[in-house]
């Protein structure tokens, strides 16, 4: 399969131009394709825009916003939560992006990073996804060593001059058999032709996923509570509303809009961590200012995201408390009455946690025509974050003081830029830009469950918390174009980020509360480090497009890049002599979890894109068909260690061949996946074996509905997610004693899927 892997897409990929050329010859014509890139940016090397059109193929399939980007060239996904998982750039991924979700730079409130910006906003509610995987212009954003990405909902729409009152709206349904999920989503809008008012809602629910075969014994979840089943991937089930109310007033070229957003995740469990999400609640207050000027176009905008967020052990997670080692008494979920034992201690209550996070933001940004050649970006930004993360007592050596994780949390940003574009001529233009932001940190003081915990948390108080970064940003870049055919982009970028509130300020190194700060997914404990130095990435990057003049019969794309990362914050083992629970074995541990520290090191990541579509035949009796192709390669290595850097996805590749025909879309996807035997030996990373999959989706597209059909996983094919993460979905989490080491989380099985949307 690795062999086979590496060949075919390869030699699909070379052979690309030459099948486009050929069929240029015969004057084909090739309908869209669900990623292209977009011909409006002219600013950033390697950026692909999905418009809404591209999008609607996907929702149906799923409600995790961030898979609406598994398309897109040099992206994987983090396993996480069902509407939660985490994008991947070049190997770079979670706080190493910059993600913003209507111009707000939201924050994952969270030890376990289960609140990420893109889960903030349903699939049904995307309008687009511009994703910036090559150099990131300034003016997107910083504090961030990756790509970017830029979330946009439905922009506000107006009445048309004389029209009176335009009353509009959308309503779908959707339902996939694996985890019976089902939801729907709302959309209205009600305008004149200054004013606007529109409402947009979603909600799903889904039970645990099935894997594609038995990863594990059957066995009962949490006692009274049920059966899992060999292939049932505990703690994979989620439930999630989302609500949006904007409010847009518009006059001459000048526009005002507010957005007001709430969400409530009642729960959402994490295969992945010891810890299930029992409630996330966040309110978004969004204000936008566009004007147009004789000068050029002028945008501000005020927001506040408050989120209050918990995390507890749900349905198939125990968490044992007896008297002795012979009876025990299952701990129930915060709602669920505990049935005591006789010969206990009586019911535990688990152990709650508790974050409240509020972020509040600003930004002014201009962009000023200086000539015919030459246009000139510059603006500013700021970012208040404040952080309180608690754990109650809970009894069992988790009494009787509250523990403070994360006391009056602060992380404040202040950035400036500029950003310099010319267009010397038809063939060549350039973009530098300049970028200063200001990153301070503190917190206060913390204290533990009890005594056992004084030695770190005197430590910890006792030392200079306050922290401020001046970082630069830098970027250069160059857009070629010899002719119509062929287009070449090539840059260099210096970005820059500060380490975030947890990995400074992660404070205990008792086990049980180094297992709770982990949004690796990978089962180990880590502590923070307070002399943790800012990440600078140095990048260089270049993409290769060929394609026919008028950019829609054939195109192929390759996009070769390598990164290297001074003070790249990854984690070292910690031994007795540096932290009570990582006793000196901890050192040398193989095939278990371990703790680890945050530390700073130097690391070095490379590889390369390849895309591309071509027509394979014109006006057949089943249409138009047409061949598209993709493969991704990454490598990432600790300079420091030697060690490779953990979580980086294997090489993989998509082929696929789309018909056509009318208003009907059919999409026939081979997915492959090669084993992944790089894995981090410090984090005692676990190897997948590869796999193929084949996935088939269809769509039939009338004025005002359409009609969404597929089945993923064709084959119900058992698999194991390279960056699934360690399986850590039912049993005793804490001590280990569910499913053993060496587990990892499975992919989903066959599920069916069929959703409808109708506008009104």
């Amino acid at each position: 399969m690795k062999h086979q892997l590496r060949i075919i897409p390869l030699a699909v990929a070379l052979a690309l131009p030459h099948l486009a050329m050929a069929a240029d010859n015969k004057a084909t014509t090739l309908p869209e394709v669900t990623v292209s890139a977009s011909k409006a940016d002219t600013t950033a090397a390697g950026s692909v825009t999905l418009d809404a059109t591209s999008l609607a193929t996907q929702r149906a399939a799923t409600s995790d916003s961030a898979s609406l980007l598994r398309d897109v060239p040099g992206i994987s996904l983090y396993g996480a939560g069902g509407v939660s998982s985490l994008p991947v750039i070049h190997g770079l991924g979670d706080d190493r992006l910059r993600t913003k979700v209507d111009g707000m730079d939201l924050i994952s409130a969270c030890e376990n990073h289960m609140n990420p910006p893109l889960s903030y906003i349903d699939p049904s509610n995307v309008a687009s996804l511009q994703v910036f995987t090559g150099i990131v212009p300034v003016s997107v954003g910083g504090d961030s060593i990756g790509g970017a990405i830029v979330a946009t909902s439905r922009a506000p729409e107006f009445a048309a001059p004389g029209q009176g009152r335009l009353i509009k709206g959308e309503a779908g349904a959707f339902y996939r058999s694996n985890g019976d999920a089902l939801g729907g989503n709302l959309s209205a809008t009600f305008a004149g032709e200054q004013v606007s008012l529109s409402y947009n809602g979603s909600t799903v629910e889904a039970d645990d996923y099935k894997a594609g075969g038995d990863f594990k014994p059957a066995g009962p979840a949490a006692a009274g509570r049920g059966w899992l089943e060999g292939d049932e991937v505990g703690s994979s089930m989620y439930k999630s509303t989302n609500q949006s109310l904007g409010l847009a007033l518009r006059n001459e070229n000048h526009l005002v809009e507010l957005k007001l957003g709430i969400q409530d995740i009642p729960y959402q469990g994490w295969p992945n961590q010891r810890m299930d999400m029992t409630g996330n609640d966040s309110e978004q207050v969004n204000l936008r200012y566009e004007g147009q000027y004789g000068w050029g176009k002028l945008e501000a905008r005020a927001y506040n995201e408050h989120t209050r967020h918990r995390m507890q052990f749900f349905d198939d997670k125990l968490y044992w408390y007896g008297s002795n080692s012979t009876t025990a008494v299952p701990y129930y979920p915060e709602g669920v009455p505990c049935v005591p034992v006789a010969g206990t201690n009586g019911c535990a209550a688990g152990m709650p946690m508790d974050t409240e996070g509020d972020n509040t933001g600003a930004s002014v940004k201009a962009d000023l025509t200086l000539s015919a050649r030459d246009l000139l970006r510059v603006g500013g930004e700021l970012q208040r974050y404040r952080l309180d993360d608690w754990w109650d007592p809970a009894g069992k050596g988790m009494a009787p003081n509250v523990f403070w994780s994360i006391r009056d949390g602060e992380r404040d940003r202040n950035a400036v830029f500029g950003e310099w574009e010319a267009r010397w001529n038809p063939q060549w233009q350039t973009q530098l830009g300049l970028r200063y932001e200001r990153v301070e940190m503190n917190t206060g003081t913390v204290q533990g469950y009890n005594s056992t915990y004084d030695i770190d948390a005197k430590r910890f108080n006792a030392a200079d918390r306050s922290k401020t970064d001046n970082n630069v940003d830098l970027t250069a870049l160059a857009r070629f174009t010899p002719d119509a055919m062929r287009t070449i982009e090539f840059g260099y970028a210096q970005k820059t980020r500060s380490p975030n509130l947890y990995e400074r300020y992660a404070w205990s190194t008792g086990g049980m509360a180094m297992r709770m700060i982990n949004w690796a997914g990978d089962g180990n404990g880590y502590v923070g480090n307070l002399d943790l130095k800012p990440e600078t990435a140095h990048t260089l990057s270049a993409t290769f497009d060929w394609h026919d003049a008028a950019q829609k019969k054939w195109g192929m794309k390759v996009t070769p890049y390598y990164t290297y990362v001074d003070d790249y914050i990854d984690a070292t083992r910690c031994s007795g002599a540096t932290a009570g629970s990582c006793i000196a074995s901890n050192l040398t541990m193989a095939n278990n979890f371990v703790y680890l520290q945050f530390v700073n090191q130097s690391a070095s990541l490379y590889g390369v894109d390849v895309s591309g579509y071509f027509p394979l035949a014109e006006k057949t009796a089943i249409g138009r068909l047409t061949g598209s192709a993709m493969l991704n390669y990454v490598q990432g290595e600790n300079d420091t260690t030697d060690d490779h850097l953990y979580n980086m996805m294997p090489l993989n590749a998509k082929l696929a061949v789309i018909q056509q025909q009318g208003a009907w879309t059919g999409t026939l996807e081979w997915q492959l996946v090669s084993a992944k035997t790089d894995v981090s030996a410090e984090r005692n990373e676990m190897e997948t074996a590869g796999y193929g999959l084949v996935n088939l989706r269809g769509s039939y597209a009338w004025k005002q509905a359409r009609f969404d059909v597929g089945v993923e996983n064709l084959f119900d094919k058992f698999y194991n997610h390279p960056l699934g993460g360690a399986y850590l979905g039912q049993g005793k989490t804490m001590s280990g004693d569910g499913v053993p080491w060496g587990t990892t989380v499975p992919g989903m099985g066959r599920s069916i899927y069929a959703g409808v949307n109708v506008q009104f």
